[in-house]
């Protein structure tokens, strides 16, 4: 037996110029096929899509450089998000997440390429469509998953909800449109006068690039030269309105006027990555803020009480997941470079789904916020303090 697997082996060596390994045990035994990690391309240069600019000379480079363990991380977080929100999808039409609730299946190359571009320390802040942020900032499933679900091992206890997730240089999740902004501003603020070299990355939507408030935190963002990254994750509909419907300008990197812009590829996680590392460079070198705008897609509609497909066709959906999926198209690049197999692509997912199943089984057994906490954490470090409740004789007390 042993030597008809050598023999085995020494054809399998031959037909594919890998070294095989064969395993046996008994005469049962398989021939298990093996490959190393010296087999794999450690790291490839990849030719990425141009960025437009504005008041800008020179933009991010045209070429990223991908190591397979870079690869390896970008793939396990964008399939992770992926698998979170087609969880998060489920157990809202199981109606036991209620209330508002926006995916971001179809953007994952935003969040995963930002993330890859800063520091840990560096701040961000978003808007509602803030379950991949918050996953990407260092936030469990399970305490994602159970927040939605309004249980008391959620990462805000429960309270928040879709739209109020925090985590330490992370400030949600803000549930009122474009509001954000200017709280980005105010943190960027806090670094500079910290002196601290940080930046902060604030995010928010193309419905809500025309708010007023945004045009007005471009302009004391440009006076007081604040490390501030301004990106607009363009997802081609804010709600049910098209861009074109919408805006006047579409060309949402320019609408700073005074403050330099990019507009990139926010579908390539290695175009997002770049673009975001230019970005945080130019705000750390003091030259003040910059506007990145990334042109994404969502799958879903704009929330779950939105079927999302009443002002775009099926079709059109389709095709990006076709055509343009950021998931799908840094799987190719790396099978097609040799710096990963698809077996190994595959354990990542069927470990990942395992995650998300335990997660979800957390989500849902976990106990509820008990009553007496309901009040609870209003201030960040104050006495206790009775609370109001909804008639008069209702006592609440909340602790900090």
């Amino acid at each position: 037996m042993k030597t008809m697997l050598a023999i085995i082996s020494n054809a399998l060596c031959r037909m594919t110029g890998r070294n095989v390994g064969a395993q046996t045990v008994s005469e049962g035994a398989r021939v298990v096929v093996s490959r190393s990690f010296a087999d794999f391309t450690p790291q490839v240069t990849f030719d990425i899509k141009k960025c437009d600019l504005h008041r800008l000379e020179d933009g991010p480079p045209v070429k990223a450089e991908l190591t397979r363990e870079q690869g390896l991380q970008y793939y396990r977080t964008m399939q992770t998000v992926r698998r979170m929100e087609l969880k998060a999808d489920q157990l809202y039409k199981q109606k036991i997440i209620r209330g508002f609730c926006h995916l971001y299946d179809g953007q994952e190359a935003c969040a995963a390429g930002i993330e890859a571009a800063i520091n840990p320390s560096d701040h961000l802040i978003t808007a509602y469509r803030a379950h991949g942020y918050t996953y990407t900032r260092g936030v469990s499933m399970k305490e994602i998953l159970a927040e939605l679900t309004g249980r008391k091992g959620g990462v805000a206890k429960g309270k928040g909800g879709s739209m109020h997730m925090y985590a330490p240089h992370f400030y949600g999740g803000n549930g009122i449109v474009g509001a954000q902004v200017p709280l980005g501003a105010g943190i960027a603020l806090a670094c500079q006068y910290q002196g601290n070299n940080q930046v902060c990355v604030t995010l928010y939507g193309d419905g809500a690039a025309n708010q007023g408030q945004i045009f007005e935190t471009f302009n004391m963002a440009a006076l007081w030269k604040l490390p501030c990254i301004f990106i607009c994750e363009n997802n081609k509909y804010g709600m049910g309105t098209s861009v074109e419907r919408a805006a006047a300008s579409t060309d949402y990197y320019k609408r700073g006027d005074f403050i330099p812009g990019i507009r990139v590829d926010g579908m390539d996680v290695l175009c997002v990555r770049e673009a975001a590392q230019f970005a945080a460079d130019h705000c750390r070198a003091g030259k003040g803020p910059i506007i990145m705008e990334l042109q994404t897609y969502r799958y879903h509609g704009h929330s779950m009480s939105d079927p999302g497909v009443s002002y775009r066709t099926r079709e059109e959906i389709q095709e990006v997941r076709t055509k343009n999926d950021p998931i799908s198209m840094l799987k190719e690049r790396m099978l097609g470079n040799n710096m990963a197999s698809a077996e190994e692509l595959k354990e990542i997912d069927v470990d990942i789904r395992k995650q998300v199943e335990e997660a979800a089984q957390f989500a849902t057994s976990d106990p509820e916020p008990p009553l007496d906490e309901l009040c609870n954490h209003i201030f960040y470090n104050n006495p206790p303090l009775e609370v109001r409740g909804t008639h008069p004789w209702s006592k609440l007390k909340s602790v900090s």
